[in-house]
């Protein structure tokens, strides 16, 4: 067994400390440094750097102009939205994250991929740490595709996995989760620090040399990102995350780093008995339970990577019955909805100061982009006066702290997707151009031109 010694390194940034500070000297992080056991003088990565001189490359460099092209191929896993994305499948020799909340169908989602996969000819070993065969079994047993030709291997040693994996010449390695696989080179426990970054960088490697697809499963924090150092995402090609709500029977996978294909693409799911079901129309199902004739409701596009989806924004302003009104967002964040309701007061002449405020939006989606300010300004209006807004209206702009309405990116596609669903205006922008046929725009400058709008 190699000699260890401890490293104490920023999971943030991965800059490395004699001794263990309370905040990162690299990129100021407070309580982000952690003790690694590191292995010295065995094939570890001390051991290397210790080494005292630098070894030769078995592969002489060329120039990039020197380097033969393929066509890029990738294995289909039989789910639609799946593939769609990860820009149109599995590519060999790629090394896939995926990380979600407890219980909200990565396990399932990677079971029925890998069954189809096997469907389709591709062997898959599927390593589970968490489960053991049995489990899985029992699992596979409630699915709709038959996972009985996958193979599967209960063990959490990085070196027995990597050795079926190549017993089986596996196209494709799911291992569940990347925190219970630990290395023989290192001493520590699964899931430390160190631990996940050398399985990790060793995955990488096994992926690169061998051509086989690595996805592996994260454990997320309570911020929501993934567990473990922060180098753990930029290692891998690309990063997905599983959200919603578990007592909801949707399902969001979205990506935010993809090395092959687009980022912020979102595939929707359905949550049955028997496992996911590709849900094709997102907009039409987040739009389903809409009811006509309700105040304090608003809809808007949301560009998904190279989709528009379109969901609806709800505002409740009712008397606060304490001293102190509330200021409740789901699926916004709380600081931007504070913003809007400055501006709304201070440019607009309305008033929410002795109103209690909850905004919500539907179906588990979460409003990052600004321009969904004029359908929440407009979900608030509508709520602060009683007066449903119109139905076959959508709204699409950014608000300025000066109460000015600002034009908002892929107006034609967000528009089209609207127009495809049955609505015939869109209040937005005067700046904006649209020619969408069967829709028309309804210009604004300021958000007191909304307010009188929606008066009308």
């Amino acid at each position: 067994m190699p000699r260890s010694r401890s490293a104490y390194r920023c999971t943030e940034c991965g800059h490395e400390h004699a001794k263990w500070v309370g905040r990162c000297e690299g990129c100021g992080a407070w309580n982000a440094v952690a003790e690694e056991p590191t292995a010295v003088g065995g094939g570890g990565k001390a051991g290397r750097r210790d080494g005292g001189s630098l070894r030769p490359t078995a592969v002489p460099p060329s120039r990039l102009r020197d380097v033969s092209t393929h066509p890029l191929e990738r294995y289909h896993t039989g789910l639609p939205e799946f593939d769609f994305v990860l820009g149109g499948g599995i590519v060999p020799g790629s090394m896939i994250l995926i990380g979600g909340e407890p219980g909200i169908g990565k396990s399932t989602l990677l079971l029925q991929a890998a069954a189809r996969l096997e469907t389709a000819g591709r062997t898959v070993l599927y390593a589970s740490g968490e489960e053991s065969p049995d489990q899985l079994r029992l699992r596979a047993d409630r699915l709709i595709e038959d996972a009985g030709a996958v193979h599967v291997l209960g063990e959490t040693r990085l070196e027995a996995i990597l050795g079926a994996a190549g017993a089986v010449s596996a196209d494709v390695v799911v291992i569940d989760s990347i925190q219970t696989v630990y290395t023989e080179n290192l001493e520590s426990a699964p899931g430390n620090v160190g631990q996940v970054r050398e399985c990790s960088g060793q995955l990488m490697r096994f992926a690169k040399d061998s051509g086989t697809a690595v996805v592996v499963v994260g454990h997320v924090t309570k911020g929501g990102g993934i567990a473990g150092p922060k180098t753990l995402e930029h290692i891998v090609d690309t990063v997905l995350y599983f959200e919603g709500e578990v007592t909801l029977d949707y399902r969001l996978l979205r990506t935010t780093k993809n090395r092959f294909g687009s980022v912020d693409e979102l595939g929707v799911f359905s949550m049955t008995e028997s496992g996911l079901v590709a849900v094709p129309n997102p907009s039409a199902v987040f739009l389903a339970a809409r009811a006509a004739g309700i105040s304090g409701s608003a809809v808007t596009a949301l560009m998904e990577g190279t989709r528009p989806v379109l969901v609806e924004v709800q505002a409740l302003a009712a008397k606060s019955g304490y001293g102190t009104p509330q200021r409740v967002a789901t699926g916004l964040d709380p600081k931007r909805l504070a913003v809007l309701l400055a501006v709304l007061e201070r440019r607009a002449e309305t008033s929410f100061a002795d109103l209690d405020v909850f905004v919500q939006v539907t179906a588990g989606v979460r409003l990052t982009e600004a321009g969904a300010d004029l359908a929440v300004a407009a979900a608030l209006l509508s709520s602060l006066h009683n007066r449903p807004a119109p139905a076959d209206v959508i709204f699409l702009g950014e608000i300025g702290l000066g109460g000015e309405i600002r034009p908002t990116g892929a107006i034609e596609r967000r528009i089209a997707e609207a127009a495809r669903l049955g609505f015939r205006r869109v209040f937005g922008s005067s700046r904006s151009a649209s020619q969408v046929p069967g829709i028309s725009l309804v210009g604004l400058d300021h958000v007191e031109q909304l307010v009188r709008a929606l008066a009308a």
